[in-house]
């Protein structure tokens, strides 16, 4: 092989890898969606398989997301059931305390026939990432009218706020939070991260799209084939 011929197919590589990196940059926003909708969405899915009777999919699901969520059933969404959540006291009486020992054992209560079956997070993150899911697809939609800014400092923090007060009293044992204000301390925080953080990651990715632009001319994208 030629030293021309290695310069050609090298060339030709780092062009390719140019355009690729150019469409990203153009979609970044949908693949950040896609990736938030499927993370969000394969919880919800999970009692869903369950009440199909799929349960080693669902299980499945359940073990997937262990790492990411305590997943405590008094403090998770139910599907299928009379309620869509339920207290530990609510629980103990349904089905005893045994299941509900110890948090390792609690964590691993999926749910039964009669209650329903929870989603694989908890009711807090279900709303941070179903609020980040909702609040891209609106800055999606916003950001073709407008020049969006970021979320000043000083209201996402007042946005924030809420949260850390809940969760941090609840963690130090001073109280026990409600479906209700984990909901909304949860979709509170996930639209202001998005607020503050997506106009920033779209100013970094227009970047990318005027390096290439100069490299490569106009609408490189349109020569991409993935």
């Amino acid at each position: 092989m030629t030293g021309r011929a290695v310069t050609s197919r090298t060339r030709a590589l780092v062009i390719f890898l140019d355009k690729l990196i150019y469409k990203i940059a153009v979609h970044w926003l949908l693949l950040a969606n896609l990736a938030v909708g499927l993370y969000v969405g394969l919880p919800i899915l999970a009692p869903v398989l369950m009440y199909l009777g799929l349960e080693g999919a669902g299980r499945a699901i359940y073990t997937l997301y262990y790492p990411a969520c305590h997943q405590l059933p008094w403090r998770s969404f139910f599907l299928f059931g009379p309620k869509m959540t339920y207290s530990l006291e609510e629980l103990i009486r349904a089905v005893g305390a045994e299941p509900f020992a110890s948090l390792v054992s609690a964590k691993r209560f999926l749910g039964t026939p009669e209650l329903g079956y929870k989603m694989a997070m908890c009711q807090r993150d279900i709303a941070i990432y179903g609020a980040i899911l909702v609040t891209g697809v609106l800055y999606g939609l916003a950001r073709r009218r407008w020049l969006l800014r970021p979320l000043p400092w000083r209201y996402f923090l007042i946005l924030v706020l809420p949260l850390a007060v809940d969760a941090s009293s609840q963690l130090l044992g001073l109280r026990e939070s409600t479906w209700l204000l984990r909901t909304v301390t949860g979709a509170l925080f996930g639209s202001a991260s998005v607020l503050l953080a997506y106009p920033y990651v779209e100013e970094g990715f227009r970047d990318i799209r005027l390096q290439v632009e100069a490299k490569l001319g106009p609408n490189p994208q349109e020569q991409v084939h993935v």
